[in-house]
């Protein structure tokens, strides 16, 4: 990690971020943030459910997760009072999926692995930002080159709505700073150097030396590691 941040630079930043979401909500009406339990959205979690809650919430349970995942969501819901929305897959697209690769078929091919997450998080995520016109995420530069080619505010016609990506300039250092000055709960993962964390049998800890996304889809090529939520390919920007 960096170095430490001076705490009311880091309180202008959150404030940023605060302005960024209330932006967000004035310009797109229906906004809803796709809270992925990471390291960034406890940060986000955090300024929405206390000063932005116009913002609805949702988390996608691929029904893969890591058990202190679910025990994060549930630290989450009891420290502030209020229940994550959790969308989970269609179990007979689910049944299909298996019957058709097998249930640790991701592992054998690219489009395996894409197929996986197409039935597990895609297309729920699909179904939980329909009606929205603008979805918020967590996203930062430093993760990887596609990020960090990503704009704040992008029209993802992929999805047709706008995406908002309050975070994009903060640093890992920054997030955990955030995290400690205010407390937050977090998932102790993290603690066993894993950076970055989604499905169990697709994420493992980072050895010394690799990089912060190395210990996701670590079997394939640096370029190809994003779900589909996020493209490999970068989304026009939005107009001015």
């Amino acid at each position: 990690m960096g170095e430490l941040v001076n705490l009311s630079d880091l309180e202008q930043k959150a404030s940023s971020v605060r302005e960024r979401l209330i932006e967000a909500v004035r310009e797109h009406g229906r906004v809803v943030y796709s809270n992925s339990l990471g390291a960034e959205a406890m940060v986000l979690t955090d300024i929405i459910w206390t000063h932005v809650p116009e913002i609805d919430l949702f988390s996608i349970d691929t029904g893969r997760l890591h058990q202190e995942t679910y025990d994060l969501l549930e630290k989450l819901e009891r420290r502030y009072q209020r229940s994550l929305r959790v969308v989970y897959p269609d179990a007979r697209s689910l049944e299909r999926l298996a019957a058709s690769q097998g249930v640790n078929g991701f592992y054998h091919s690219l489009e395996a692995r894409l197929s996986c997450c197409q039935v597990r998080k895609i297309e729920p995520f699909k179904r939980a930002i329909a009606g929205y016109t603008a979805w918020i995420t967590g996203v930062r530069r430093e993760q990887s080159a596609t990020r960090a080619k990503a704009d704040p505010v992008e029209w993802d016609s992929e999805y047709g709505l706008y995406k908002v990506s309050p975070l994009l300039d903060w640093s890992e250092t920054e997030v955990w700073q955030y995290i400690r000055a205010h407390k937050l709960p977090y998932n102790v993962l993290h603690d066993r150097q894993f950076p970055s964390i989604g499905c169990s049998p697709c994420t493992r800890a980072i050895q010394p030396g690799e990089s912060r996304r190395a210990g996701r889809w670590w079997w394939e090529q640096p370029e190809s590691r994003e779900c589909g939520l996020h493209p490999r390919a970068r989304h026009a920007a939005a107009q001015a």
